[in-house]
Order: structure tokens, then sequence, then C-alpha cells
């Protein structure tokens, strides 16, 4: 067991799924889905005997192999897959394998082959599970904004009081922000790449091979298409051993998603104080308790999405250093610096995407707060309102308006008993007053804006749902 990596330092994902769809293990068992699937498609076009493949399928076996041992063996050659295929060929021979059966286990192929796409693996197998929960989040945030789309509340610039906004048009920009992670992903996931190469990408083992038995009648082409096809796999139109924009644009896209998700972590966890008090998370047994601290309840959900937001940027960041860097037809460093962080970006993204589920299923909006710190404000967050709307009718204009709101703000006076001594009935009636003066009347186009947001989850939703 000391080489688990049980994610004690990394709350975000530890517990959750990540541990089954991004582990060291699942790596392993995607580098044997590779190998395999390579001799499936040999089998099948007669460049080995079934009785290689069945042999080979016998030792891709996770429960055959020291995984602490493999890793101790990875730095000998820089990767996890050489002392890997020593173990499978050391098997083999102990299985008392036709000796052919090692020579059809990775024919042709190379180690970047091999990883590059159990990557793609890795990271299309984990795509679609974070897929569904954003789907998941968005069902969530999008019955949030229907239900608050007219509950006016104080939108905040620059931490400060603002405008009126609706709670409504508050969850549909998150919404809005989730969806587009979460479409991005999709389109990145339905182009993840094989990799297949050869040794510096010509494969020209496997032509040669080709060539010296003409009788198969089948070239790397049609090859290459087939294990892309079994892979469930894009087949690009040439291998990208030195082309590294498949791992960044996965990295890009697992990025977004997590810094979508962030922004409503962020906004939970500062409507969450007491002090503002508009939103509580769920209240879950055994979770946002303290150590010291009985009586405190911990935003934890929204804790742990503003960790991974804070904490991806650096794996994206090194992917794209990586790209950047990469030199010849194999990088010296800068391909191995692209395992850890793209898997590190694919567990925090898993993390993240449960989190955010399980907090916009279950937060509570307290409208009563939202009132309260509306009301905070006064009549001044209506100050822009005021300024367009009785700049024509004042004496002294805009300046004046502005001069006015100043004074209400420093001296504590009502801004409506001030604007009713300098305005006379006949500019301005009390009546008309009070509509300039409610929060209700000046939300601009927040409701359609909310509207449109929705229309647009309704599409998308339709898209991913089932239809009978």
């Amino acid at each position: 067991m000391s080489g688990v990596d049980y994610g004690f330092l990394s709350p975000i994902w530890a517990g959750g799924s990540a541990t089954g769809l991004a582990g060291d293990a699942q790596f392993v068992e995607a580098m044997f889905a590779v190998e395999l699937a390579w001799v499936q498609v040999q089998e099948e076009n007669g460049l080995c005997s079934a009785a290689d493949l069945a042999a080979i399928e016998a030792v891709c076996d996770i429960a055959r192999y020291d995984l602490n041992l493999l890793a101790a063996k990875t730095p000998d050659g820089a990767n996890a897959l050489i002392p890997l295929l020593g173990m499978m060929r050391a098997l083999l021979a102990s299985d008392g394998a036709p000796a052919s059966a090692s020579t059809a286990l990775h024919r042709g192929a190379t180690s970047q082959d091999i990883i590059d796409t159990a990557l793609m693996l890795l990271t299309q197998h984990s795509m679609a599970a974070i897929s569904r929960l954003l789907q998941n989040t968005a069902e969530a945030l999008a019955h949030v904004a229907s239900e608050y789309r007219d509950t006016v509340c104080i939108a905040r610039s620059l931490t400060q009081h603002a405008l009126p906004t609706t709670f409504g048009y508050k969850a549909a920009c998150w919404l809005s922000a989730i969806m587009s992670a979460a479409k991005n992903l999709d389109e990145v996931r339905s182009q993840l790449p094989l990799q297949f190469g050869g040794a510096v990408g010509t494969l020209a083992s496997l032509e040669q091979h080709l060539a010296l038995h003409p009788e198969l009648n089948v070239t790397t082409a049609a090859l290459t298409a087939e294990l892309a096809s079994r892979l469930n796999l894009h087949n690009p139109a040439s291998p990208w051993h030195s082309n590294r924009l498949p791992i960044i644009q996965a990295g890009s896209a697992l990025g977004s998603a997590i810094a979508a998700l962030g922004t409503f972590g962020a906004d939970v966890l500062t409507a969450s104080r007491p002090e503002i008090g508009e939103i509580t998370e769920p209240r879950e047994a055994g979770k946002g308790g303290s150590s010291a601290m009985p009586q405190k309840q911990n935003p934890v959900h929204s804790v742990l999405l503003r960790s991974a937001a804070l904490n991806a940027p650096g794996h994206v960041a090194t992917l794209f250093t990586a790209a950047g860097t990469a030199v010849d037809e194999r990088p010296d460093g800068a391909w191995h610096a692209e395992w850890p962080a793209l898997r590190e970006l694919l567990r925090l993204a898993l993390g993240s995407s449960e989190h955010a589920a399980t907090l916009a299923k279950g937060m509570n909006v307290n409208t009563e707060a939202l009132a309260r710190n509306l009301k905070l404000g006064g009549d001044a967050v209506l100050s822009e309102r005021l300024a367009t709307v009785l700049a024509p009718v004042i004496e002294g204009g805009k300046p004046a308006i502005q001069k006015l709101v100043l004074e209400s703000i420093t001296e504590g006076t009502s801004l409506r008993e001030l604007l009713r001594a300098q305005l006379n009935q006949q500019q301005v009636s009390d009546e008309q007053l009070t509509d300039l003066l409610d929060p209700a009347g000046y939300l601009g186009s927040a409701q359609r804006f909310t509207d449109n947001v929705l229309a647009e989850f309704s599409a998308w939703e339709e898209s991913w749902q089932p239809h009978s």
C-alpha cells in the first residue's frame, strides 16, 4: 500500500469518482486496453493468431501485477510502459504462450503511442463522468434561475453594492458559464485522438512488416483506422507525437470547467458569510463541521470548488509550457511533464463537478436576507437611474444629483427627502419619485437575459436527454 495515493492532501477529489477513473491503476488498465486492442486488430487482419490474442488477453489482467514494483521500475526507462512490457512478456513466457505472442505484443508501436493513447482513454472516460455531473449542476441551477427569476437583490461591483438585479439572473450567469464549459468539454471529448506512429511517427516498422507479407492485403492506414474505431477515439490524419495540441486542448477544457465551477463556489462563499446570509450550503450529516468550534457549519463544497480553481491554472500552464518547449520527434522531458499535470486536472475537474452538483441541488436561498441587503444601500443604489431621468429637470443637472447622493451617503440623510426638496410636484410627483426609487423598476434586461439562458439550457438539455 506504500504507493497508493489516497488524496489526503487533495480533499477536492479524495473519496470521489476520481479515485476510480483517474488513478494509477486506471492508467495501467488503459495501457492494457490499448495494447490488447492493437493485438485484436492484428488478429482480425491475419498479423497474429487467435492463440496469440488469447495469451495476451490473459496477461492484460492488472491483478497479476505488483504495481509497487512497476512504479519502482518506472524511472529506469522514464516511463511506466517499458517495465510493464517486460512484466507482460515474462508472464507470457511463464504461461507457456506461443513465442509469436511476444512478437505480436506492441508490434510496430512505441511507448509514446501507448502512453498518449492511454491518456486519451483516461481523459475520455473521466470527461464523460464530468459531463454528466455538469449536466446535473446545470439542471439544478436552471431550476434556481427559474424560481428566483423575479426576486430582486443587490448586485455587487468590486465588493460594493452597485445596482439592483435578480437572484435568478445571478444563477443564470453561473449556469451560462458552466453550460459553455460543458459544451466545450464535450466537443473536445468527441475529438480525442488515437496516437499511433511507431518509433518516430512514420510507422516504418509496421510498414516493413506488411511489405514482407503482401498476402495480408492490408495497409497501415486501415489498421490504424480500425484501432481508433475499436478504442472509440478520433482517427487523425497523421500521428501527433510532436503536435501536443490534443493535450493542451484537453487541459484547457478541463481548466475552463474548473474555473466556471470556481466562480460559482466563490460567489456562494461570499453570500454564505453570516453577515450577508443570502445562501447557505446544504446541511449534510458529517460535513462542514469544525474540529475546534462546534457551532460552525463550514461551506465545504464552496471551499473545495475555490481550492480547485486556484490549483488548476498551474497545471494548465504546465501543459502549455510543455507543448511550447517540445522538441524533436519525442520531447526530452516536456512529454513527461504532461502526464501528472493532465491527470491532476482530470481529478480536480471530477472532484469539482461532484461538489458543484451537490451544492447546486442543495443550497438554500434566503430571500429575507436578499431583501435586507438590498435595503442596506438605501435609495442611493438607484443613483444611476436618477441621474439619467432627473438630470434634465433638476437645476444643475447630473452634477447636482451626484452631490445630493454624496450628501445622502456622508450625512445619512434620506436621498428621497433631498430630491423632494429640489424638485417641485410639477417636475416630479411623489408617485413618480416612488417609482424611480423602486429597485424592481430598474432591472434592465435581467429577466430577459435569464430567459435567454434558460432557453439555451432547454435546447442543450434536449440534446442529451434520451428520446423515446
